[in-house]
């Protein structure tokens, strides 16, 4: 793409946000339309939402229950997908570094692994904690638990790359690694210590490389209000992420509370990382990728992208689950090996665009 091009990009970044809605869009009723067991024509899509909405009468047979499972399949892949670009664009503006993401800092491997205890402990590992007759509250206790790990993880990283007033990108990327081994090591032992329970065993597998097949109704809201509060909190904090980029010193003698910034960006870009995680299990680098993109795109102001990361992710997840489907239909590959897959060369020729740059960290 021509330098003219992005500079017309960057002065309207409505028109991208127009692009990834009609993307939206288009993979929604790619998700409606084609699945396992057959494919829906344009008026049984219409007609299974008239009908999900209460405006209609449903599709017959199982058709209805179908188009259902689709749509809470295509749903949870938008918002999973949504929640971990703009936890990834917090990131990145906090750290005011490219390369930060929830899994390359070990943010996703944290609350999965926390994700992965409370699902333990729920399905009978640990005595005495199965919910029984509360069981519904099993989506918000596994989110919970996600979001204890996903800031365990967070809050370190603080103090190691921290010092001077100023960010050390090398011990934040060495310090996102020991946190991605380290959670990966608890994680595999975990799994082992599960193993005689069969079902606590494949939900433990299912998180560890993401998952989006028979995705609740709870579990899919749960995620989209975690967004809808992300998304609110943007004007509140776009302002003093672009005062940031010029420096914590710079930012602070123009007004901004770094500390309390500080912290509200860690809360909320933990808060969307384990909701996403604690849904669709670990997914990594859409919250490399996408925010880098959009930057490239539309420029670094965080006003527009934020958002823009958001509906950038929704885009990636849904697209490429409506593409592997389409595509390798027998194959059941996970989302998450997936994005491992785009993710971990788009990572090295991130290093590769850097190299001039750290040499001087």
């Amino acid at each position: 793409m021509g330098r003219r091009k992005l500079r017309i990009l960057r002065e309207r970044p409505g028109f991208v946000a127009a692009l990834f809605l009609v993307g939206w869009g288009a993979c929604l009723f790619g998700a409606l339309a084609n699945g396992p067991a057959r494919a829906f024509g344009g008026g049984e899509i219409v007609r299974g939402l008239l009908a999900a909405l209460g405006f209609g009468e449903p599709l017959g047979g199982a058709d209805q229950s179908i188009w259902r499972l689709r749509a809470l399949r295509a749903l949870a892949a938008l918002s999973v997908g949504a929640a971990l670009g703009l936890s990834g664009g917090l990131l990145q503006g906090l750290f005011r570094n490219p390369l930060a993401s929830p899994g390359v800092l070990g943010v996703t491997s944290g609350a999965s692994l926390g994700a992965s205890l409370a699902l333990a402990a729920l399905g009978g590992f640990g005595p005495g904690i199965v919910l029984g007759e509360n069981a519904a509250l099993t989506p918000l206790l596994v989110t919970a638990g996600a979001l204890a790990g996903a800031l365990l993880v967070l809050v370190p990283l603080l103090f190691v790359a921290g010092g001077g007033g100023r960010l050390s990108v090398p011990a934040l990327l060495l310090a996102g690694m020991a946190m991605n081994a380290l959670c990966a090591g608890l994680l595999a032992a975990l799994q082992s210590l599960t193993l005689s329970d069969f079902e606590v065993a494949r939900a433990l597998f299912a998180w560890a490389f993401g998952t989006l097949d028979d995705r609740s109704a709870p579990q899919v809201t749960l995620v989209w209000a975690a967004l809808a509060a992300g998304l609110l909190a943007i004007p509140l904090v776009a302002r003093e992420l672009d005062l940031l980029a010029g420096g914590e010193e710079d930012a602070a003698a123009l007004g901004v509370a770094v500390r309390a910034l500080r912290l509200a960006v860690l809360l909320l870009a933990a808060v969307l990382a384990a909701a996403a995680v604690s849904v669709a299990g670990q997914i990594l680098f859409v919250g490399l990728i996408v925010p880098h993109a959009v930057r490239l795109l539309t420029g670094s102001a965080h006003r527009s992208l934020l958002p823009l990361s958001a509906l950038g992710g929704g885009l990636l997840v849904l697209g490429a689950d409506v593409l592997q489907r389409a595509w390798l239909p027998d194959v059941d590959l996970r989302p998450g090996v997936t994005m491992s897959l785009l993710g971990a060369p788009f990572f090295l020729l991130l290093l590769f665009q850097k190299k001039s740059e750290m040499r001087s960290w």
